[in-house]
């Protein structure tokens, strides 16, 4: 099939995307609420200032292969003292495979069993990855994917959907990898990423900003919230833009997931990317870093300042999770969630 009939021209995908949104807004909600819907356009609301949790991501304790059961990863973050979790989709066919309605059932009770609250169900890059396609057909299957991660977290008792926000397809690391994981090349090597023939950043922006709206009427049918993390190399790389997807969609139930990691290996210091966000930041990731930022060692051993972050949460009344994600370093992980724990005890104080 030639490239025309796969990507869409820029002026032709806005022109068609202005069309799905006037249809949109003229035919009916899609189910969503009145609450939902009077809310859109508007800013978050002032935050008062509450209080923040300390929870442990599932996969702290098992793997991102498809099919990978957190039921045993809950029972140890409940051993540890955790206060809540997140859960993740991790391939395509999980959706239907593993997350069946009696795996539901078994695993909310577990969650129950262990006095853990689920944060943000997370859906991992393989599900949603195609987000970003200007191919209409691999969005909508991608979209479907996004529905249904709704429908099983709303079944979790989650109160927010969350994804990684994709990268360009027309973007390739060498081998073809996790792009986001290539920010340093090797010896001699030049660092290269490749670049499509005809790659359009404005259509891919507009693509992002129309897809953004209808991942939001999607969580609001089911009573979501939406967050989306930036990573390197991705169509949010950052807290700035965040905020420019945000200025386009404006819509108080899109949020901010905050890895701290991510955001210091690319030189932003996360006490002021929080205050860049402020009441628009909904969740964090929190990991350490090392001195050189560029690996995410065991938390309490890097360079991570975490009394700075959680002031700066303090300063704009952060109520949600900061929760450890912590990458498979050689070491003892049920020993660092454990010192994670102490470390933000510490922080948060009384």
């Amino acid at each position: 099939m030639e490239q025309t009939n796969q990507f869409v021209t820029r002026r032709g995908f806005l022109q068609t995307s202005a069309a799905m949104v006037a249809a949109a807004s003229a035919g009916s909600a899609s189910g969503l609420t009145q609450d939902h819907q009077s809310r859109a356009g508007k800013s978050p609301k002032p935050r008062k200032n509450g209080r923040i949790r300390v929870g442990a991501l599932s996969w702290c304790f098992h793997s991102f292969s498809a099919g990978a059961d957190p039921t045993e990863a809950l029972d140890i973050l409940g051993q540890i003292g955790f206060e809540g979790t997140e859960m993740i989709i991790n391939a395509p066919q999980d959706i239907r495979d593993f997350w069946t309605d009696a795996k539901i059932d078994s695993i909310r009770k577990r969650l129950e069993a262990n006095k853990l609250a689920l944060a943000q169900f997370v859906l991992f890059q393989p599900v949603v990855e195609g987000l970003t396609s200007l191919n209409a057909d691999e969005r909508n299957r991608n979209l479907d994917n996004f529905e249904a991660g709704c429908r099983i977290g709303k079944k979790l008792g989650a109160p927010m959907i969350n994804i990684v926000s994709p990268w360009a397809r027309e973007l390739h690391s060498p081998g073809n990898g996790y792009l986001p994981r290539y920010y340093e090349a090797s010896g001699n090597e030049k660092y290269h990423i490749d670049i499509d023939p005809g790659f359009d950043w404005d259509a891919v922006w507009e693509n992002y900003i129309e897809v953004t709206r209808q991942c939001l009427q999607r969580t609001k049918a089911h009573d979501l919230k939406f967050t989306i993390e930036h990573h390197t190399h991705t169509i949010i790389p950052d807290a700035v833009s965040f905020l420019r997807l945000w200025d386009a969609v404006r819509d108080p139930d899109l949020g901010y997931n905050m890895d701290v990691g991510w955001t210091l290996l690319q030189r932003e210091y996360p006490p002021v990317a929080i205050h860049k966000v402020g009441n628009k930041l909904m969740n964090l990731h929190m990991r350490d870093i090392d001195a050189n930022m560029r690996q995410f060692v065991h938390v309490g051993t890097g360079a991570m300042d975490f009394t700075a972050i959680i002031e700066a949460l303090k300063a704009i009344g952060f109520d949600g999770f900061v929760n450890i994600e912590q990458d498979k370093f050689p070491g003892d992980m049920m020993a660092t969630c454990t010192r994670y724990l102490q470390i933000m005890k510490e922080c948060i104080g009384g």
